[in-house]
Parts: structure tokens; sequence; C-alpha cells
């Protein structure tokens, strides 16, 4: 049965697609059309359970291979995926709204996770250390067991593959949890792993809301979670998971910063910062949503101004993922003046005139003119917006960047080395960009935020995601002299 066809999106639990019943049905609209897909039925903690069952039994058999068949299993899934991607992205692109082209452009980024899995028989290679004469201590990786993966609508394809190619290459089974909004491309995700040789089971994924995700962080077998959302959720999941004895690493929400000095080059710094507050509609974590103007900056303002109106929602900008989030986005615009600000431009006049008027879409909108506690320059919008905040010098811009209690991103657009660096060591951010609006890392390097952007410590990618889906056993071992009778003994 195709999960795009389906009126109930199914399960997929010990390498089936399974249809559910549910005391809870959610509707599944799309949000470029108002089009309604189907329903998503809310998974139980007994459903739970059957899956979690089915994901120990499988996990068994795949921890017992050896890191290196499995990652052949990763390197099958990466080749199924380019293979797969313009019709991932197509998924993607139905049940989110995005433009089929970012769509695709998320799963490439996910397919880079993928390829750095590959690597884990070189990068998590057992440590062996002679640390006396005669005595070596050796380090030695195992798996968890059953592990859970709670991942947000914006990127369905994406963020799922952060997670399990690190979790199940490390040997363990994956529960994919996506969210009720986006829960198509979570089931080809665990259909393609399954494709490229993980056992049935080892990746499942069930479907629900907020009552599902407690029945994650309550279940006993379930050892870790990993979990991208808002802060107020991921705070939650934190604090739930980590009271029952799991590791949670949970990845929070944002209100990104830029700061624009004179001296930045115009042309790249209006295309950078149209692309980085725009794409995706703004419905990403990692949008660098408030802009900090030092000093006279009124001529790249005025280019970001006239780039940004030419760009219609409908045609070259993706849809809003619901009717409530495209109602709260307003609000803050229906609110610029009375706050004291400025609608330098405003998206809800901004929609392509062919563009299906049942769909949630909103162009791009400019608030300028904002103080630093205006609350389009301090809430996560998460929707298509600029905010401009109109600084005296670089001290005063840092100042507002690190009294933000978020601390994803951070990024400076400069011609100098010397204030790039300056910013770059001072600003309360994980991850900070020079002349880049969405200085997400690639691979091998990690994606983390500071503040109340992260919960539980490290990364959610890279090397310190090796560390959180695995458990280090040190074993210190020394032999009697008398069987030392050549080099080789």
């Amino acid at each position: 049965m195709s999960t795009q066809t389906a009126s109930r999106v199914p399960n997929f639990v010990g390498g089936n697609e399974q249809i559910i019943d549910a005391e809870r049905l959610l509707s599944l609209t799309a949000p470029a059309t108002g089009e309604l897909i189907g329903d998503v039925a809310v998974t139980s903690a007994s459903q739970l359970e059957a899956a979690v069952n089915a994901a120990e039994h499988a996990q068994r058999g795949w921890a017992a291979q050896t890191i290196k068949d499995r990652a052949q299993v990763l390197f099958a899934a990466k080749r199924l995926f380019e293979e797969n991607t313009e019709r991932i992205a197509r998924i993607i692109s139905l049940e989110n709204g995005k433009t089929v082209a970012e769509a695709g452009a998320s799963v490439v980024r996910g397919i880079e996770c993928i390829e750095f899995a590959t690597s884990l028989p070189q990068i998590a290679a057992a440590e062996v250390l002679e640390v006396s004469r005669g005595i070596e201590c050796k380090t030695i990786r195992f798996p968890l067991g059953v592990v859970a993966s709670i991942t947000p609508f914006n990127f369905p394809a994406m963020v799922p593959l952060w997670m399990t190619p690190l979790a199940i290459g490390m040997g363990n089974a994956v529960i994919l949890k996506p969210s009720e909004q986006t829960p198509l491309a979570a089931v080809e995700v665990a259909k393609l792993f399954q494709e490229a040789g993980a056992p049935p089971g080892v990746v499942s994924v069930v479907h629900g809301d907020r009552e599902t995700v407690e029945a994650i962080c309550d279940h006993p077998r379930i050892r870790a979670i990993g979990f991208v959302g808002s802060t107020a959720a991921a705070k939650a999941v934190y604090e739930r998971g980590t009271a029952n004895g799991k590791r949670v690493r949970a990845m929070g929400g944002a209100k990104n910063h830029l700061v624009v000095m004179p001296d930045a080059d115009p042309e790249m710094t209006a295309a950078n910062v149209i692309a980085s507050s725009m794409d995706c509609a703004g419905q990403r974590c990692m949008a660098a949503s408030v802009m900090r103007a030092v000093g006279d900056v009124d001529h790249i303002i005025g280019l970001i101004r006239e780039q940004m109106s030419t760009i219609q929602a409908g045609d070259q900008m993706g849809a809003i993922i619901s009717p409530a989030a495209k109602q709260r986005i307003e609000g803050y615009l229906d609110r610029v003046v009375a706050n004291g600000a400025e609608l330098l431009l405003d998206g809800r006049n901004q929609v392509a005139a062919d563009a299906n008027p049942e769909g949630n879409y909103l162009g791009p909108s400019i608030i300028d003119q904002a103080t630093p506690g205006h609350e389009a320059a301090c809430d996560e919008i998460f929707g298509p917006t600029l905010t401009i905040i109109r600084c005296k010098d670089l001290e005063e811009a840092l100042a507002i960047e690190n009294g933000n209690v978020y601390g994803n991103a951070a990024a400076i657009y400069t011609s100098s080395g010397e204030i790039a660096q300056y910013f770059g060591e001072r600003a309360s951010a994980g991850m900070v960009g020079i002349n880049i609006g969405v200085p997400v890392p690639r691979e091998p390097f990690a994606f983390g935020g500071w503040n109340q952007s992260s919960f539980g410590g490290g990364d959610i990618t890279g090397r310190s995601a090796i560390d959180f889906w695995s458990k280090a056993k040190k074993i210190t071992t020394k032999w009697s002299d008398k069987y030392r009778k050549d080099w080789m003994s």
C-alpha cells in the first residue's frame, strides 16, 4: 500500500506496514492545497510495546554483526537514498509544503550523514594503549539496545537521517516517531534502510502526538532518545526521559541573530540574509530571523527589501505547515506597529496569483526599527519574517545576541578578519557563521546549539553522537611475566 495514497498512514513495525486501530485519529492535510491526505492514528502505549518487542528481537542479531558488516548496509542505504531523492522530495513537498527543490536539498544533506556513518569502522574503532609495562587498557563500544528518534515537521527526512545512520551503525534498533504533521517520509526512510539490508525491525516507525512521545519517554526498555523540536517540547522530553533513567539529547528552538557591519559586501550579504531568513518559508531552527544593523547599512537593507519584494509565496516560496501556524505568524504582523516597530515589507500581500487559495501561504515580511524587547525580536515566530534592530556598534549588537535565551546560531557579515574573529569568540551560540547566515556544519563537524536550544549536552550529529548512541567498556589487562616468553606473547 502506498503511504502517499493510504487513507490511514501506516506504522512500520517488524519490517511491515501496519494499519492500527486507535482511539484518536489526527487529520493529515497538504499545506500547499488544504487537501485532506488521510489520517494518522495515535500509537498507544500498548502498541508501542509491540514495536519495542519487535525492535528488541531484531536488535540482538543486528548487534551481533561486526561494525564493518553494518557499515556495508549503510553504504547500500546511501546509494538507495541517492536513487530515491526526488521521490522522497515529492513526498516531503506534499506533506510539508516545501518546494520540491528545498525538499530535495534536505534529503541530500541527510545523505551526508549516512556517508559519515559509513566511516564508523575507522572512527569508532577500539582504542588500545599500553599504559605501563605489561599493562594494557582498551575501550570497546557496545550498543545501547532499542533507542528512539523523535523528529519535527520541518525536515521530515533530514532529521531522521541525522540520527538513524549512526544509531543503527553502532548496533542499536531505532524507533522513529515523526511529527504527526509529516508522517509519510519517515515510513519511506525506514523502508529504504530495510531494503539496504537492515533486518526487519531495526528501523521502525510509530505515529502519534504528545501521548506517543510520553509513552516513549516512559518505556523502560527504550534506552535513549534523540529529539529535535521546539524548546518547550525539548525541555519536557529531556526532563521526562531522564527522570526515567534514559539518555536524552534534545535540540530545541532558536531565535538566531545575524550582525551586518558597514563593511559587509552588499550583494553577497543581501542574498545570504534573504536565503537564511526566508528559505523553507522561515520554518527551520537555523533561520536567522533577527538582523542587527550596525551603523549605516541602509544601502544593504534597501537591497534586502528590493530582492525580497520579488519573492512570491506559492511560486518561489513554499507553504506554512498549517492554518493555525499561518494565523499565528499573521498575528505578529498585525501587532508590529502597535508594538512600536515598522512593517517595511508585508508578506500578506506577496502571494502568487495562481497559488492555491486553500494553501497556507505567506510571503516575506520585514519588521524594521524593532527594540531588543519587541516580541518579533524575542519569540521564535517560525515563519518568513526578518526583524531588524538598529545598533550603534558591534558591542551593542553582541550584548543583544548574548542576552538571547537561545543559542543555536549567530552570524556576522563583514570584510574584516579581525571583526570576524572577535565576534566568533564572543557570540553565545553553538554554531557561528562568518558571511554565512545558516552555519550548519557539514559532516564530520556536528550540529548542536547552546543555552535553551539544547538539552543533554553534546551534539546530535558528528563524533559526539557516536558517544551518545553507544556505551563504552574499559578493559585493563595484565599477564604474568612468566607467560611473556617473546615479543609475540
